[in-house]
């Protein structure tokens, strides 16, 4: 196999599946069709994806049934009203338990239908196709599925694995600046979780991949989905060691939720989580002020930002992350780092620490 095509399996046992990383994978059927059981498939994706891409994995169903649903375009429309329209569209054209779902687009067409697949006749296949960076490295991988309400970000949802992940990078050319900086967010989580010779790669290399070299690319979201494919075997349900995958999380998620989902773009989010966290863990007495600013300095040099631009105050931002999934009894769990590259899981940090932080972000 070339350097530009890879193959990863996710080990769950029988919901195990593969991720195929490579390019021009969307030329080639079999990757499609070897994990298709039935004859009914439904693409879905969205208004901005389908004239891109939705003809090219047309071409490659030809032996299928094919119903295509196209979604608008946006965080804002990931909802349960969003998901009623897919049941409809599968209930209308008749679509049985062999059925398989595609979800062509990025992370919030993959959440969408994963959370559809897992509730329609209480549970259909289905395969992501992501084709933003941040859902081929994160959101694709793993088989959280899920919409926001309005209280919270992804608070209704399930735990339902794909039967394949396809992750062609060439879909990547058509992403804009912003998004793909956004997906690297992501992608420099892992090296900041617990893969410090990753973090060393993404640092040497980080001028190149934002110019969009392709075989640093795919280096790059091969490591990302190793790295949380040995996770997400070891806790699938996010019971301990996933829940380490959130660094940022709690923060962004709070810092969306204020603003207005769709204000930042979930990585532009998670960025600043990221840089919050740390500042948190260097009160806390871990990391050293140069960790801090190591930190910083990627993200910034990955076109990210590492403070809110708009009026956030501390109530408000406490208050969205005391409701984040992720808080248990009320308490704020949060993901802090020990070092760069050992990442730790707690709700027992100084409160006196951690509004310290919130002040320095919100105004």
């Amino acid at each position: 196999m070339s350097s530009l095509h890879k193959i990863l399996d996710v080990e769950l046992g029988n919901k195990s599946y593969p991720i195929y990383i490579g390019s021009k994978l969307l030329s080639n059927k079999s990757y499609l069709e070897n994990h298709i059981s039935g004859k009914q498939v439904m693409i879905i994706t969205n208004s901005t994806i389908a004239p891109l891409y939705l003809d090219k994995v047309k071409k490659l169903l030809e032996k299928f049934i094919v119903e295509v649903t196209i979604l608008p375009d946006g965080e804002k429309y990931k909802t349960l009203e969003t998901t009623k329209t897919i049941f409809d569209a599968l209930l209308e054209a008749q679509f049985d338990r062999s059925a398989t779902l595609i979800a062509l687009g990025g992370g919030v067409i993959g959440d969408i239908t994963g959370f559809a697949a897992a509730s329609y006749q209480r549970g259909i296949n289905f395969i992501q196709i992501p084709t933003t960076l941040l859902s081929q490295v994160d959101s694709s991988v793993g088989g959280k599925t899920g919409v926001n309400h309005e209280l919270g970000k992804n608070m209704i949802g399930a735990f339902h694995q794909p039967e394949a992940v396809i992750i062609d990078v060439d879909t990547l050319e058509t992403l804009n600046d912003r998004e793909f900086s956004a997906g690297m967010a992501e992608v420099i989580k892992y090296g900041f979780l617990g893969n410090i010779g990753f973090l060393a790669m993404l640092e040497k290399n980080i001028d190149a991949i934002m110019s969009r070299d392709k075989n640093l690319i795919i280096e790059a979201v091969y490591q990302s989905c190793e790295d949380k494919a040995k996770v997400v075997a070891e806790d699938e349900f996010e019971k301990g060691k996933r829940a380490l995958l959130n660094l940022g999380h709690t923060f962004g998620h709070g810092i969306e939720n204020v603003l207005g989902y769709g204000t930042y773009l979930h990585g532009e989010a998670i960025s600043i989580g990221m840089y919050m966290a740390a500042k948190l863990s260097e009160l806390e007495g871990h990391l050293k002020l140069e960790d801090v600013e190591r930190v910083k300095n990627i993200l910034i040099k990955a076109k990210l930002p590492t403070s809110i631009d708009g009026k956030v105050t501390s109530e408000e931002l406490i208050k969205a992350m005391s409701i984040d999934k992720k808080a248990i009894d009320g308490n704020i769990r949060l993901v802090l780092l020990q070092n760069l590259g050992d990442s730790y899981l707690s709700d027992d940090y100084s409160s006196d620490n951690f509004y310290q932080v919130i002040s320095i972000f919100s105004k």
